[in-house]
């Protein structure tokens, strides 16, 4: 196996389609909720992304073939007073894992992030996702507290219409 990590161009169509391939295969996967990516989405997602700034995609292409990819969105530490990258999804498609890709990724989202002078590189995983805790604990995250007094951070949501 050969996989290459690239940094994204949402703007080729290979690589805007690899995003939206390997994105709908972990949205079918019950830890991306178990459906499959709306027509809205896949029409308009990669389009979406680059009117943004601060969005890195990393794509991972065994070949031609992609099968794995990082969204991250930067961000600012008030505290730190400096930047800090999210990795908002992470995935790898079904006949892809157990090989190594996913710490790939995240390996080069932390390099991605040294580039661009941030203080830490966060994410949020569910907690029955044993695989993925497990990858990002051997990648040096732990959970985020300020003081065991107060607690340790928890991720919320509120959607709206």
């Amino acid at each position: 196996m050969a996989v290459a990590i690239v940094k994204a161009d949402l703007s080729d169509p290979v690589h805007a389609g690899a995003l939206v391939d390997v994105l709908d295969a972990y949205a079918r996967d019950i830890m991306g909720g178990g459906q499959p990516l709306s027509d809205f989405t896949r029409a308009n997602l990669a389009a979406e992304l680059c009117k943004r700034a601060g969005v890195h995609v990393l794509l991972a292409f065994d070949g031609q073939q992609a099968v794995g990819l990082a969204n991250c969105f930067e961000g600012f530490s008030s505290f730190a007073c400096k930047p800090l990258l999210n990795i908002h999804d992470l995935a790898v498609v079904p006949a892809a894992r157990g090989q190594g890709i996913g710490r790939m990724l995240v390996e080069r989202v932390v390099q991605q992030a040294r580039e661009l002078g941030c203080c830490k590189v966060t994410l949020e995983v569910l907690e029955g996702n044993a695989v993925a805790r497990s990858l990002y604990r051997a990648t040096g995250f732990a959970g985020y507290q300020l003081d065991a007094e107060t607690g340790r951070a928890l991720f919320m949501q509120k959607l709206l219409d």
